[in-house]
């Protein structure tokens, strides 16, 4: 009995001080990270708070369009029912992805080059999916019954239904990675990596093929939109960790030590390869639509010598392809402020490139090839201010949570690399 008791007491002490040392450490991390968020400079705090302004403004004016209605707020009609939101959604969402499969290179598949990005890659394809569901939030006219017929009503044969359930385990597993490469914890990290790498990559391609499946719209129908998401989510993702580890160091006044200057050679060379797909992509999607349907030859056409061919010719190629393209090639990757200049400018370019992709297969009339007088000619679609809004919310949340993830998580610093 007295040796129960000894027993008994020994172990309430260990726990006692297994307890006050956890607590100990626990208070002594979370003071060098208030220190730390604190010691920022005064560019930053000025960033942060310009950040933080265009999240109120653009949140606001997105429950101003709760308060107004959607039919009013919105600039989509019964032609054009998926506007400048389905595509900023999608941006983010491709972006988070590409991320994905960058700190999977390194640290699911083992790439020594690509190690050091691994923990920013994972940190903002949490940011960037939850700005894209920011966004579909505001763009789903009710978007809790929405959430609550996902779970008890799953529509199983809906290809809109599988998007939104593999978004969600892929944000839960990328979320679990995030917390375990923290904690040091690589081995179950990898394990949850390649979990959220298999969910990622089979939302992204699902969420090519709910265009591709659509045979109504001719511009979108086919196999090429599933493939095609997928290598330019790569491409995104590459161009988004080069620009934000760049903005990461000059943020913190640091310089970037030698794994870090060969990783981003070796993002640089992928994004390039990257660019060469893309643009091959590019040509025989425009080969094979040319001796399509008359609708897919008039979609290609307003792209090409219509309203959209600003955006095709001058944003997304020149600047989203060729120049940067011509940029990593020159530079070969080894001079980083050209490689930032060259991201940055796809970053740019890449959003209007979703946007083109939505809209151009929209404005096509359904019965037009019919010869309906009255749909005779392209429909228009123009963003409201209420949509610019929610869009800006988006790009607030993004640049936000990144400034302070660069300060909480020390620039996201690992041993990894």
């Amino acid at each position: 009995m007295g040796n129960e008791v000894k027993q008994s007491v020994k172990t309430s002490e260990i726990m006692d001080g297994l307890t006050k040392s956890l607590k100990s450490s626990f208070l002594v991390e979370w003071y060098s990270t208030l220190v730390g968020f604190l010691s920022g400079s005064k560019s930053f705090y000025v960033l942060l708070g310009i950040g933080i302004l265009i999240v109120y403004a653009g949140t606001m004016g997105a429950f101003d369009a709760f308060r107004i209605g959607y039919r009013h707020a919105y600039g989509v009609t019964r032609d054009i029912p998926w506007g400048i939101l389905i595509s900023t959604y999608i941006f983010f969402v491709v972006t988070s992805t590409g991320l994905c499969i960058v700190s999977a290179i390194g640290h699911v598949f083992g790439v020594k080059d690509f190690m050091p990005v691994v923990k920013r890659a994972v940190f903002l394809s949490i940011v960037t999916i939850t700005a894209g569901f920011t966004v579909i939030f505001f763009e789903i006219e009710n978007p809790i019954r929405m959430a609550l017929y996902n779970v008890i009503s799953p529509g199983l044969t809906s290809n809109i239904w599988w998007m939104g359930t593999l978004y969600g385990i892929y944000m839960f597993f990328m979320i679990v990675e995030f917390i375990f490469i923290l904690l040091d914890n690589h081995r179950l990290a990898t394990y949850f990596g390649l979990s959220g790498l298999i969910a990622g990559i089979a939302a992204h391609s699902n969420l090519g093929a709910i265009f591709g499946m659509l045979h109504a719209r001719e511009y979108w129908y086919g196999p090429y939109l599933p493939v095609y998401f997928i290598a330019s989510a790569l491409m995104s993702g590459c161009a988004t960790i080069i620009f934000f580890t760049w903005l990461g160091y000059k943020i913190t006044n640091e310089k970037m030590d030698r794994p870090m200057l060969r990783s981003l050679e070796a993002v640089s060379k992928l994004c390039m390869l990257m660019i060469a797909v893309i643009l091959f992509l590019t040509v025989w999607k425009i080969i094979t639509g040319l001796v399509g349907g008359p609708d897919k030859i008039e979609a290609l056409r307003a792209m090409m010598t219509g309203p959209y061919a600003f955006n095709f010719w001058v944003l997304e190629m020149l600047i989203g392809l060729v120049v940067p393209f011509i940029i990593f090639l020159s530079s070969k990757g080894k001079n980083v402020g050209m490689s930032f200049l060259a991201s940055a400018m796809m970053v740019f370019a890449i959003f209007f490139m979703r946007y083109d992709l939505v809209v151009i297969g929209q404005i096509v009339p359904v019965y037009h090839e019919l010869g309906v007088r009255e749909y005779a000619g392209l429909a228009a679609y123009t963003p409201t201010f209420h949509e610019i809004m929610v869009v800006v919310a988006g790009l607030g949340i993004t640049a936000t949570t990144f400034l302070v993830g660069e300060k909480v998580f020390g620039g996201h610093k690992s041993e990894i690399h």
